[in-house]
């Protein structure tokens, strides 16, 4: 019996150890070949690359030759480019009637000098005052109307020098004379003719003869007189430009 027992663990123990034995084998691999085996798929989505637009190559520059030959556009309106070239006008100075402004602050009112009255055998009581009597719509006469008869002599008012003969559409012959500190003027008008020896730059006497009464320039032929004006200069002492004074109280005194 205890040999029995024996034999039944021996026997009992070969079998666990070749059990344990068989647990410990590395399992069989597949009998299917490796490289039969279908990897598995990868899907990859495309990339849709978008075109680069290239830019077309630059216009060959001109060559130094045609550049020089290329005219620039011009820069004259093309409404007057084909117009001439107009010569300047000549513009006549105004006539001192025409001139409004008043005597500049300071200034003399009137010359010093007792003034003749400048047309041979008139009287101071035969003078009539024109000096605001109206020239149209937008001026003054600012001047005196002494009427005598064609040929009457014409003598200088004061003492003074002789600046300007002038022949104008408005006013005819005429005699400029600035008096003796030339911060006046003297303007004599619609003369028949001048006196012998009388020019710019004659110095005049009071009294001494200037020219004759006519009816030159815009004057009625019917009705001889001489216009006559006095005005006080400006500084840059223009023989056309100053501020008109009325003779009529001046010549009356």
């Amino acid at each position: 019996m205890k040999w029995l027992l024996l034999f039944l663990a021996g026997a009992l123990c070969g079998a666990g150890a070749l059990s344990l034995w068989q647990g410990s084998k590395p399992a069989e691999r597949a009998s299917s070949p490796r490289s039969a085996v279908a990897p598995a798929a990868i899907a990859v989505a495309p990339v849709t690359v978008a075109p680069v637009a290239i830019p077309a190559p630059p216009a060959a520059l001109p060559s130094p030759e045609s550049a020089a030959s290329v005219t620039p556009a011009a820069s004259v309106d093309s409404t007057t480019a084909d117009l001439p070239l107009q010569p300047p006008v000549s513009v006549a100075p105004a006539p001192v009637t025409s001139l409004v402004a008043p005597p500049m602050a300071g200034a003399d009112t009137k010359p010093a000098d007792k003034l003749l009255i400048p047309v041979v055998g008139i009287k101071a009581s035969q003078l009539t005052d024109t000096y605001d009597q109206a020239r149209g719509k937008e001026r003054r006469h600012e001047a005196l109307d002494i009427m005598a008869p064609k040929g009457t002599q014409v003598v200088a008012v004061a003492d003074g020098k002789v600046v300007k003969l002038f022949n104008s559409k408005p006013g005819g012959l005429t005699v400029y004379q600035f008096d003796v500190t030339e911060k006046f003027a003297y303007y004599y008008a619609h003369l028949d003719h001048y006196a012998d020896g009388v020019a710019e730059g004659t110095y005049l006497k009071r009294g001494d003869l200037v020219g004759y009464v006519g009816s030159t320039g815009n004057a009625d032929p019917a009705a001889p007189h001489l216009h006559f004006a006095i005005f006080a200069l400006t500084p840059e002492k223009q023989w056309w430009k100053g501020a008109a004074l009325n003779p009529y109280p001046l010549l009356r005194e």
